[in-house]
This record gives C-alpha cells, sequence and structure tokens, in this order.
C-alpha cells in the first residue's frame, strides 16, 4: 500500500531532491541494490529540518544501519555536535563511518555497536532528537526509554509507524510475528502520553513526530 500517491511522491522527489552529494546518492544506490531499507531522500531531508528547528547538538539514533540518516542528522548538528549511532551490525557501523568520513561529517558522530536499547542506558545525559529505527517488535520499548532522555522542547521521531497502511487494519494482525501489533501499540503510547505533543507525517511509510512539552 502507498502512503502518498506515487505522482505525489515523484512530485516531491522532483521538487526536493537530494541535495547533489555524492556520497549520499551512492548510499541511495546501495540500498536499492541491496533492498536495503533507509529512511530515503525525502524524509532524510525532513529529518534534517526537524532537527535544525529545534537546535539540535546532541542526537541518539536508535538503529544506524550504514549512516544514511545519521548523514542528514550530522548535517543538522554542524561542526561540534554529536549525533551518536547505534546497531547491531558491526560491519554496517563500519560501512557507515566510511560514508561519513567520505563526506565530510565523521567528526560529529560516535558509533556504538549492540543492542540500541541497552545502549541507550550507557550512554549519559539528555538528548535534544531521539530517532528510532530499530526492529518494530521494540518500538514500545524504545519509546518507553526514549521518553524520559530528552530534553524539555527536544523530538521523538521514529520511523515506519503506519506499516504500509497495516496498522490501520481492523482487528488484530495475523502471521506477521507480532510486529503490526508492537507498532500499535508504540503508537498508542506516545499519542496518549500527556508530556508530549505528538503527530505523525504520513511521509514514505509514515514518522512519528513528538515534542517534549516545556515545563509551564
Amino acid at each position: 500500500m502507498d502512503i502518498v500517491a506515487p505522482k505525489v511522491e515523484d512530485y516531491l522527489r522532483g521538487l526536493f531532491a537530494t541535495d547533489g552529494h555524492p556520497v549520499a546518492e551512492e548510499m541511495e544506490r546501495v540500498a536499492e541494490e541491496r533492498d536495503f531499507p533507509i529512511v530515503g531522500p525525502l524524509v532524510g531531508r525532513m529529518l534534517e529540518l526537524f532537527a535544525r528547528s529545534v537546535g539540535a547538538r546532541r542526537i541518539l539514533e536508535l538503529g544506524s544501519g550504514y549512516g544514511y540518516s545519521a548523514y542528514w542528522f550530522a548535517r543538522a548538528v554542524e561542526p561540534g555536535g554529536e549525533v551518536h549511532m547505534t546497531e547491531g551490525d558491526p560491519e554496517n557501523q563500519r560501512e557507515a563511518l566510511a560514508y561519513l568520513e567520505r563526506a565530510g561529517l565523521a567528526d560529529r558522530v560516535h558509533s556504538h555497536v549492540g543492542d540500541a536499547i541497552e545502549l541507550m542506558d550507557r550512554l549519559e545525559g539528555e538528548f535534544d532528537v531521539i530517532f528510532c529505527d530499530i526492529d518494530k517488535p521494540a518500538y514500545p520499548d524504545a519509546w518507553r526509554k526514549a521518553r524520559e532522555r530528552l530534553r524539555p522542547g527536544g523530538l521523538y521521531l521514529c520511523d515506519n509507524v503506519l506499516w504500509s497502511g497495516r496498522v490501520a487494519d481492523e482487528g488484530p494482525a495475523e502471521g506477521d510475528g507480532g510486529v503490526t501489533d508492537a507498532i500499535r501499540e508504540h503508537n498508542a503510547l506516545v499519542a496518549a502520553d500527556a508530556d508530549y505533543d505528538t503527530t505523525i507525517v504520513p511521509l514514505r511509510d509514515g514518522v512519528m513526530v513528538a515534542r517534549r512539552r516545556l515545563p509551564r
């Protein structure tokens, strides 16, 4: 199921093409060749814009793959900022660091290999942005941890929250190992949290955007 009409996607891609950096374009080609899931240039541009809008200097990624979304976040934090990548596959992280080095962004990126939720416990302090793109059954637990680690005014962003529209189907999901139900649980938890203002942007596969409220 296409969340956005294909002709609209094509229009957006033409209007907001990748920034022309050859490294980002190479990463997109590799994703297509390997059938490797990345957020793509339209969502990538949006992630950078959201991060810049809150003046992000410290970002945590839960699930970084080979660094495509980190590329956009690293642009947003600029020199002196921090993007903490977490990834279970060390080879993906080596590849990510190589890409980001070539893009001139490696100076602001920190690589952590292991379980993303466990790694969050090892990192100190608050974050301006936390981006979630890990294995979907872990989404509810990721939110429970992340919601306490954002500064007031910070953003929680999460990819694939519409799951090709399956979250909107009636009744329990069957045959997918609980993935759809986990995403539904995650979405309901975030939407109901009184400490956050939340929406979902129905771009590509749906991006959750939740801002931690400022103290009154």
